[in-house]
């Protein structure tokens, strides 16, 4: 492909900020409503199915424009992965539901995105292209209101009569299908820099890749956990990790998370998963850490008003867990 754009910009509302603010608070009390009814935990992806020892190798035959941030030579980076259901605890896993395919690339360089030295290169992943609000506004309001007791989401709705399409979106979003960690795409549904260009990151299931096929199991939705681990005994996994660059406003906006970009993946590393068992204390280990899209690099900076508002719901949510 051409070399992609570097015409992108961020557009920030100078009220932005105090909206973010007010929808950090209100995270925190849904967290905090949640925690008296399962325990401590995360304000969204609570219930933790698997920990996982993963690498992702960067090849030495990317194009130079693909060659930015961790990306930018040959390497091969130790990975914890953390794979999620969005609800509640206790909810059983075939429940409709946002699946989560969190990734922590550790052994990383550079000056991080929100200061200092970078640690780790956090990737948050779920199992849609995009998110169901074009802004943090609307995704707060569904995501708050839906974890409420039906009697007060009634009452929200009859006095915002507007929400009414956000909900229904939502709920065409849970309905839609998923086979499972190992047979469903990822993505993260919202811009991160890559360099001086803009991407959003797609990870490729085994059963998608041309050189790998993995059989779907009618079973998974039992146990994800049981199926993701099933098949690790059998042997490894390997995922493709492509990114989509922007090309312009029109095809790949930035600010708007609600719409799917129009532009083709390159594929820049592969998620190696090697065969392993369930570990305990590796796994109350992944459950205690961060997993935030701002832990990155500079050159991977999270972009657009989605993003800029997940820097303080996931910083107020980990201070309420008193995350490592």
């Amino acid at each position: 492909m051409a070399e992609p754009s570097t015409e992108w910009r961020e557009v920030i509302d100078p009220a932005e900020a105090g909206r973010h603010e007010a929808q950090g608070k209100a995270f925190a009390e849904m967290q905090g409503r949640k925690d008296g009814k399962f325990g401590t935990g995360r304000a969204l992806h609570r219930k933790q199915l698997a920990a996982l020892r993963a690498t992702l190798e960067v090849p030495g035959d990317l194009p130079a424009y693909a060659k930015q941030g961790i990306f930018a030579i040959p390497n091969k980076y130790d990975t914890w992965i953390r794979l999620s259901n969005g609800g509640f605890n206790r909810a059983p896993d075939s429940t409709p539901d946002i699946r989560g395919f969190s990734l922590k690339v550790l052994g990383v360089t550079g000056p991080a995105a929100l200061g200092g030295e970078a640690v780790s290169q956090d990737f948050a992943l779920i199992n849609h292209e995009r998110f169901s609000s074009a802004t943090s506004e609307d995704f707060t309001t569904v995501v708050t209101t839906g974890g409420s007791t039906p009697g007060k989401l009634l009452l929200r709705v009859l006095k915002n009569p507007g929400m009414i399409p956000q909900l229904k979106t939502v709920q065409t979003a849970l309905k839609e299908p998923f086979s499972g960690f190992a047979t469903h795409d990822f993505f993260s549904a919202a811009p991160i820099a890559f360099g001086p260009y803009a991407v959003r990151v797609k990870l490729v299931a085994p059963s998608q890749q041309i050189d790998r096929v993995t059989e779907v199991n009618a079973q998974a939705s039992e146990d994800w956990a049981a199926d993701i681990y099933q098949r690790l005994d059998q042997g490894p996994l390997s995922y493709d990790f492509q990114v989509q660059f922007f090309t312009d406003e029109q095809h790949t906006p930035i600010e708007d998370a609600s719409r799917n970009w129009d532009a083709p993946y390159l594929t820049v590393g592969r998620l190696a998963i090697p065969r392993q068992h369930a570990e305990p204390a590796f796994g109350e280990e992944v459950e205690s850490a961060r997993f935030d899209p701002w832990n990155a690099v500079v050159a991977h900076r999270p972009l657009g008003e989605v993003m800029r508002a997940r820097k303080v719901a996931y910083f107020v949510s980990q201070q309420h867990r008193s995350a490592k």
